[in-house]
């Protein structure tokens, strides 16, 4: 999947729009949900050389929110990286190059969103035993 499936499958699905926050970096897309506005995705361009591949050429990468079992998984398959510029417990950053299906991906953009979506609390039984 590139940057541009990407943009396109995001929009479809869980209708936001992309946001472009820092005016230095106008190729930087987060997406974020509406209600609490925390993330669950940021694409960006990055050096290869900054996520450890040989070249200084750029490359598109998504990073997303996962379970820290998960990200640990997934850091011994290709096309997957330590969170560039995120916390690397619970974030993982996927090359958009082609290396990583394109179901991995969206099962991966699920993740992110529910992991980042507003948590409903239960309601507390105050009944007391008597």
């Amino acid at each position: 999947m590139n940057r541009e499936q990407l943009l396109q499958y995001v929009s479809e699905r869980y209708s936001v729009d992309e946001e472009h926050p820092w005016e230095k970096y106008p190729d930087n897309i987060v997406f974020r949900h509406q209600n609490n506005k925390k993330w669950f995705a940021l694409i960006m361009p990055v050096s290869k050389s900054k996520l450890g591949l040989l070249g200084t050429d750029m490359i598109d990468i998504l990073n997303v929110k996962c379970d820290p079992i998960v990200v640990g998984s997934l850091r011994n398959e290709r096309g997957f990286f330590p969170a560039y510029h995120m916390n690397k417990i619970n974030w993982i950053t996927v090359a958009l190059d082609g290396s990583v299906s394109d179901e991995k991906v969206k099962w991966l953009l699920d993740m992110s969103f529910d992991l980042t979506a507003v948590k409903l609390k239960r309601k507390s039984n105050n009944i007391t035993a008597k």
